[in-house]
């Protein structure tokens, strides 16, 4: 996003002021809603060669996620390991994790996601990979600052919801691109 690098930079800047990291759920979703189909599958996801990863990865230091997108993940757990991310998984069903580098959170979720924002010693905003149940509670607790959405034109008629039912939050939009393949790319700040 041409326009999202100056209010990503401006904003990061208003962050540190005061002390804490963003919290950004930035995923896919279909242009009905979903951020996978009904088995948890996500190949309906486009390739986009405009996309910069490498920039989108070096915004966060800190990855933030449910249980069952870190089962997808541990299928390319090498390759996120390698970029040295500090990794958090809530989940209450999740034993212990399957490597010593990786912070299971099973209880007190709030207050472990607002130190991970008040970390002095952080400098990178947190990346919420998901899924919908974990947007959705720290949306529900005010923790979630930026929403960031690939919408992919199809519509997959159901799966994992972007956010499951509750409360409405209010939005505003920040940036949007949309690309040559069809994907809109969007970016709003959450009305707190």
């Amino acid at each position: 996003f041409m326009a999202a690098s100056l209010f990503l930079r401006t904003s990061v800047f208003k962050c540190k002021l005061v002390g804490m990291r963003r919290i950004v759920y930035s995923v896919a979703s279909s242009l009905d809603g979903f951020i996978a189909g009904p088995n948890g599958e996500y190949d309906w996801i486009m390739p986009d060669s405009s996309f910069d990863f490498a920039a989108l990865w070096g915004r966060f230091d800190t990855l933030l996620m449910g249980r069952r997108t870190f089962e997808v993940a541990l299928t390319r757990f090498e390759l996120i390991k390698e970029m040295g991310k500090k990794i958090v998984v809530v989940s209450t069903t999740l034993d212990s994790a399957p490597n010593p580098s990786i912070t299971v959170v099973r209880s007190g979720i709030g207050e472990a996601v607002r130190a991970l924002k008040a970390d002095a010693n952080a400098r990178k905003d947190i990346w919420l990979m998901g899924g919908g149940v974990l947007f959705r509670s720290l949306l529900d607790i005010g923790l979630v600052d930026i929403v960031e959405l690939a919408v992919m034109p199809v519509m997959l008629g159901g799966g994992v919801p972007l956010l499951p039912a509750g409360s409405c939050y209010g939005l505003h939009i920040e940036a949007w691109e949309a690309t040559a393949n069809g994907i809109l790319r969007l970016q709003y700040s959450v009305i707190q």
